[in-house]
């Protein structure tokens, strides 16, 4: 089977096709001809040593599938071959056939192509136990989201709007902004001009927010626990900007603050399924009938997984990229 692999030191220049030897399921896992591959910025990573996948998991890079069942272990019981199924997996997802445990395997809505399903599972489970799970929005609620325009931002725009939040987005440029408005976004900060800490405070009448959602990680937390109201609390999703930074405890204690880092690919196997799960009752029917949708940017055809990287590492992408097997 082809797979996409890469050379060291990584960047997209260092993607390569090649043919690799064809998987086998374990106890509990299905095989799956895959047929799309959603791309994320964890790929980015791996390539260049900073996101290495987890003991057992496969090297291949990929952590989203679309695809049909070719074959299951003997012990999978609900699915037979050629079964439309889409999901997470801890590696794996560029290459033409993978295995993945059964229990993390969601059928995919009958209105969704193959490209579809690929960028719909890690963003949207993503952004789901950012904003609820970890962050607990209440309706009615304030969020400021940072890279809006994001696949992980995209879904988190709406599934923040759906529960009747009101919503402050960063993103890096006035188009950028736009398209999260045009999703319902109300209130836009470009971060290349404005100090989106000075931005919340004057938006809200210097009220805060209760839901902070963060990529950027250290140049943004003394932004972000400014931004707080009482009882607010904060989700780090990354740390693109840095790991290391100072925090003011007394602002943390005196506003009874909440910080909690959310990762999703290392995870133990019963809590990735109790997430899917959630993603099954919570998300997937309104995907399923409209209500809900994953914003695709481009779809890119395997062989040019190299400029789907290059796309996303220049921050060009609005939504999801995706990848054609």
């Amino acid at each position: 089977m082809k797979a996409v692999l890469y050379r060291p030191p990584g960047g997209s220049e260092n993607l390569y096709l090649e043919h690799v030897e064809e998987p086998s399921p374990s106890e509990g896992e299905i095989l799956v001809r895959n047929f799309a591959a959603g791309v994320n910025r964890a790929d980015l990573l791996q390539t260049r040593g900073l996101y290495p996948p987890p003991p057992g998991a496969s090297e291949i890079l990929g952590l989203e599938f679309a695809g049909e069942v070719s074959h299951t272990a003997p012990d999978v019981k609900g699915f037979s071959t050629g079964d439309r199924v889409f999901g997470i997996v801890a590696g794996g997802g560029y290459a033409e056939k993978l295995c993945v445990h059964h229990r993390l395997a969601l059928r995919i809505p009958d209105n969704f192509s193959y490209e579809l399903a690929a960028a719909t599972p890690e963003v949207f489970m993503t952004a789901y136990e950012a904003l609820f799970t970890q962050g607990g929005l209440q309706p009615g609620e304030r969020v400021l989201l940072h890279a809006a325009a994001s696949g992980v931002g995209t879904a988190a725009i709406q599934l923040a709007l759906r529960h009747q939040a009101e919503l402050i987005v960063t993103a890096g440029s006035e188009d950028k902004i736009a398209r999260c408005r045009e999703l319902g976004a109300q209130h836009g900060i470009v971060y290349r001009q404005e100090d989106f800490a000075e931005r919340v405070a004057e938006i809200t009448r210097g009220e805060g927010v209760d839901v902070v959602v963060d990529f950027v990680g250290a140049p943004y937390l003394e932004g972000n626990l400014a931004s707080l109201r009482t009882g607010g609390r904060l989700v780090l999703l990354g740390l693109l900007g840095g790991s290391s930074a100072q925090i003011d405890l007394a602002k943390v204690l005196r506003n009874r603050l909440r910080v909690y880092g959310h990762t999703l690919r290392g995870r133990p196997l019963e809590e990735k399924i109790a997430i899917a799960e959630r993603f099954n009752a919570e998300v997937l029917p309104d995907l399923a009938d409209g209500s809900l949708k994953p914003i695709i940017d481009q779809v890119f055809v395997v062989e040019d997984a190299a400029m789907a990287h290059e796309r996303m590492e220049n921050n060009l992408n609005v939504g999801k990229l995706v990848l054609r097997l």
